[in-house]
């Protein structure tokens, strides 16, 4: 009778750690899955608004080629600025916190899927490389982009676009700019030492950059973040939130 109360009470001792260990599981699940969700939207509007500014790098590439530097048109300051003197705005920083707060705490074992668990450590791989990728592209942005703008880029353009609205984010100005008739007088700066095919080159590479960026790191992440959140979906009952 004793050996059957503590058998007894053993298995009650199990099915309460389970069932605490499982309720642990999913909570975990959805925290985690609310991080991936909100990025995977973030990246979708990075991944669009990336693809806006090479079409920008590509006409202004072109037009420092072979066309007039000192009668500009309308559409070559808001190309001029996304292209060279933006560069935050378009950088993707994937979200880690709950993934780093498992991985650190050993919660990661709560999760019994070893699909699961493969996924998650790619999702990392690709963290890290998405994270490498933009310092490399800000590297390239400090030297020469930065040294090519402050001595050619008319800054007065971007001050009287401020004006407009000091409280908007630059392109959400500058998209605002390209639908209106609101015209802002620029010019091409030290046009006597600026020299054309420097310059096309000097885009053309850094679009390579973010070509590369976009087509390697940004989609490797956006890959495994889909997959991550259909794992999720599949296993436990996940919501949006």
């Amino acid at each position: 009778m004793l050996f059957l109360a503590v058998f007894c009470g053993f298995l009650a001792e199990n099915i309460r750690e389970h069932s605490v260990e499982r309720h642990r599981e999913k909570e975990l699940a959805q925290v985690l899955y609310t991080e991936l969700s909100d990025d995977s939207i973030v990246a979708a509007n990075k991944l669009k608004i990336r693809l806006e500014k090479e079409k920008d790098m590509d006409y202004l590439n072109h037009f420092f080629r072979d066309s007039s530097l000192t009668s500009l048109p309308r559409e070559f300051y808001p190309a001029y600025t996304t292209s060279t003197y933006l560069i935050n705005t378009y950088a993707f920083e994937p979200k880690d916190g709950i993934l780093s707060q498992l991985r650190n705490s050993g919660s990661l074992r709560y999760f019994k899927s070893i699909a699961l668990q493969k996924l998650l450590g790619e999702i990392t791989v690709c963290i890290n490389n998405m994270r490498y990728r933009n310092d490399q592209e800000y590297q390239y942005f400090a030297s020469p982009v930065k040294l090519f703008i402050l001595k050619y880029y008319d800054f007065n353009w971007l001050d009287q676009l401020r004006k407009e609205d000091a409280n908007s984010n630059i392109l959400d100005l500058i998209n605002s700019y390209r639908q209106g008739n609101r015209t802002i007088e620029g010019s091409v700066l030290n046009l006597s030492s600026f020299n054309r095919s420097e310059a096309s080159n000097m885009i053309l590479f850094y679009k390579q950059m973010l070509v590369s960026t976009r087509t390697l790191q940004l989609n490797n992440y956006i890959v495994a973040n889909h997959k991550t959140l259909q794992v999720l979906r599949d296993n436990y009952s996940v919501k949006n939130e």
